[in-house]
């Protein structure tokens, strides 16, 4: 899918998405390998859109207008100075995702969209600052290639470090483990995914209350062809568990962290499009992380793994001496985890 593109005279050089992030990235990650696109691309549910990076290509336009195009588009992302960088690393981005060369005429490019679109689609990123991911309907994170929309957070590059946890635990192949607040299905299908080399027992239950994100999860997990490895379910967080109290391996989450008061500061991808309920975590950002230490007991097994991704520093802290002094009788090993710029992400631990 995105491996062979053509560059027409000037146009920006190839740049994998996974080593420059985009805007929405906190930071780099180091992982060594490119995504990949799934075996198979099977269409979206009707209610689903079809993201712009999957549609047919069936639009054409001359070399010569789609050149116009990126001088245009090229100019517009020049326009702003404090984002340039990352809008034209995204423009080279954007072309590979909605064009072609056309298989038997040099002077024409196939697309996605009508050339018209395409102005108006690189209108709305620069000029409304909508997120890249949301116009061209994916996100590029660990070795996937992750379907989003509107309503939907974008998965970030330090939530990998979660799915390179859960592959430190002995056994993991072969439990139950559960991603809360799933969005994208991101850690769901990751994990799934690292479930599938060799024969295993291990499944994995993705939990998300917004009827948006369980659709998206749904079809990534599709799309990956994990739906025997794989399931979601809609629901608040631990509710639809019913029936897997103590019976849990690992529990992941990446919930909502961010102080309430913190919204309105927000760059604009973020603030003006991203789901205020995947974002706002209550007055300290603690309410959902709270909910969470409170019911992990509960459903983990004995010696159960958990790792949740925090706001940092503070608030990790505090989470980690809630779980070593209030909870000590019900865990051991609690720890902080440090993501890729050194903030103090991460909290983990195992059930007693």
């Amino acid at each position: 899918m995105l491996s062979s593109r053509f560059s027409p005279p000037h146009f920006l050089p190839f740049s994998s998405r996974h080593f420059v992030r985009p805007f929405s990235s906190l930071s780099p990650s180091p992982s060594p390998s490119p995504p990949q696109p799934p075996p198979t691309i099977s269409p979206p549910p009707s209610s689903l859109p079809l993201p712009l990076f999957l549609r047919p290509l069936s639009h054409s336009t001359s070399l010569s207008s789609l050149l116009s195009f990126h001088n245009w588009a090229k100019a517009q992302s020049l326009s702003q100075p404090s984002l340039s960088s990352d809008l034209l690393r995204q423009l080279s981005w954007f072309l590979q995702d909605t064009t072609s060369p056309h298989p038997t005429h040099p002077s024409t490019a196939l697309l996605r969209t009508e050339l018209n679109e395409l102005y108006s689609l690189w209108t709305q990123r620069v000029e409304k600052r909508k997120p890249f991911q949301y116009i061209v309907g994916c996100e590029h994170w660990r070795d996937l290639v992750l379907v989003v929309q509107d309503g939907v957070l974008i998965p970030r590059p330090e939530t990998e470090i979660l799915v390179d946890l859960v592959q430190e635990v002995e056994g993991f192949r072969d439990g139950v483990w559960v991603d809360l607040g799933t969005g994208s299905g991101a850690l769901a299908v990751a994990i799934g995914k690292m479930m599938m080399d060799g024969g295993n027992a291990g499944r994995v239950l993705g939990i998300d209350i917004s009827p948006t994100a369980v659709e998206v999860a749904r079809f990534n997990v599709q799309r990956y062809g994990l739906e025997g490895k794989v399931e979601i379910r809609q629901g608040a967080w631990f509710e639809p568990l019913q029936g897997l109290k103590g019976k849990v391996t690992g529990i992941v989450s990446n919930p909502p962290y961010i102080p309430s008061s913190d919204l309105p500061g927000l760059q604009p991808e973020v603030g003006w499009y991203e789901p205020r309920l995947a974002l706002d975590g209550g007055n300290d950002g603690t309410d959902h992380l709270l909910h969470i230490c409170e019911g992990l007991a509960a459903v983990l097994k004995p010696g159960g793994f958990f790792a949740f991704e925090t706001n940092g520093d503070k608030q990790s802290e505090f989470l980690a001496n809630l779980l070593s002094t209030k909870w000590r009788q019900l865990f051991q090993k609690v720890k902080v985890v440090s993501d890729y710029y050194g903030v103090k992400r991460f909290v983990i631990g195992y059930r007693s």
